[in-house]
């Protein structure tokens, strides 16, 4: 019970974290010849594990008023910067990408009879459970996110079938833009309904105003879509390199760290880091997620290029620690943490278990 208690408690410290990363720009671009979501994470700190996530591997999460537990339907490859299991974002085998942006709007709901979770985890529960857009949004009508001590953001959520939704938490009340209510699938770090009302002023919108180039979020905003539903997107051969550009166009220069493409259709991964600018990616359709076999994981700075699909090493709780030792210390208001809480929060994946199996994970 008091290690539970301690992991809780380092877990709702470093929450925070994601205020500091408040310029990060996600897109859904649809051409052609792809399917695809980019997005840039901008903050000081580029350290991160690639993760691949299991399927059949059971949870009950941290830092919450009333815990969630769940069994992971669907493997995933994720971006960690602060643990296994805390995504920033990913994608799945069947084609679910979410994305967080920081919002400082957001409310999230007051503690109900719902179990919850906090917001990393929520990422996490989405790859592990959800197949579809319409899944993740009718998961609020069984779980919520925990409201305390946590980082304000919103969501970007697009699934295989092209569909896209906006995840706010505004007042304390889900606000969702999909289909007609999501004319430009783009997010930065303003409401959807702002953002799209900035956008109508503006040349090519209905408005008259040219298209500022600019790092605030609106405008970042404004240009992304822009760009999306040119006749050059539209007609783009390599959709994966066309987000690449877009991400570029958006790009808030050294405190962009990372730039990932999400290829929905091919079912691979892409990215760019600032420690290594050449190209990566990892193939979901080649990679094993059986419970039974060892985790994965890949520093995202590795020095590679092309197919790093082969370079993924087993997941070892040392690396877990190591990088949770790189980022919060990194981070100001994390760094004074005891080695006791980084040491617990580095050892929560031993919480997971693969149920076919029995077994730790």
């Amino acid at each position: 019970m008091r290690m539970t208690k301690l992991m809780t408690a380092a877990l709702l410290a470093g929450a925070a974290f994601v205020s500091a990363a408040g310029a990060c720009s996600t897109f859904l671009l649809e051409s052609a010849h792809g399917l695809v979501v980019g997005k840039n994470y901008d903050w000081d700190i580029g350290d991160a594990l690639v993760v691949v996530n299991k399927r059949g591997v059971t949870k009950t999460a941290l830092g919450t008023d009333r815990p969630m537990t769940w069994t992971s339907r669907y493997g995933s490859v994720s971006f960690n910067q602060y643990g296994r299991e805390q995504p920033n974002g990913g994608m799945n085998e069947v084609g679910l990408v979410v994305e967080i942006m920081w919002l400082d709007e957001t409310v999230y709901p007051k503690p109900d009879a719902r179990p919850s979770l906090e917001n990393l985890q929520w990422v996490q529960y989405q790859l592990d459970c959800s197949s579809t857009v319409g899944e993740v949004i009718g998961s609020g009508d069984h779980m919520r996110i925990t409201p305390e001590g946590h980082a304000k953001v919103h969501f970007l959520v697009c699934d295989a079938a092209g569909d896209c939704a906006t995840i706010e938490f505004l007042g304390g009340n889900a606000v969702v833009h999909t289909g007609k209510t999501l004319p430009h699938p783009v997010l930065t770090n303003d409401t959807y309904e702002r953002s799209i009302a900035y956008a109508k002023e503006h040349a090519g919108f209905g408005g008259s105003r040219p298209v500022a180039n600019t790092m605030r979020s609106l405008d970042r905003f404004v240009r992304a879509a822009g760009l999306i539903s040119s006749p050059a997107a539209r007609s783009a051969g390599d959709a994966a390199a066309y987000a690449f550009a877009v991400l570029d166009s958006v790009s808030q220069g050294s405190q962009t760290q990372w730039r990932i493409v999400y290829d929905l259709r091919a079912m691979r991964v892409h990215f760019k880091t600032r420690g290594n600018g050449r190209a990566r990616y990892l193939d979901l359709g080649a990679l094993d997620y059986n419970c039974r076999t060892p985790v994965l994981v890949l520093d995202i700075d590795a020095d590679l290029r092309g197919d790093v699909t082969g370079s993924l090493r087993p997941y070892t709780t040392a690396a877990n620690r190591a990088l949770i030792a790189r980022t919060f210390r990194q981070t100001d208001f994390l760094a004074e943490l005891s080695d006791q809480l980084l040491d617990a929060f580095a050892r929560y994946p031993e919480m997971t278990a693969c149920e076919s199996a029995g077994a730790h994970h």
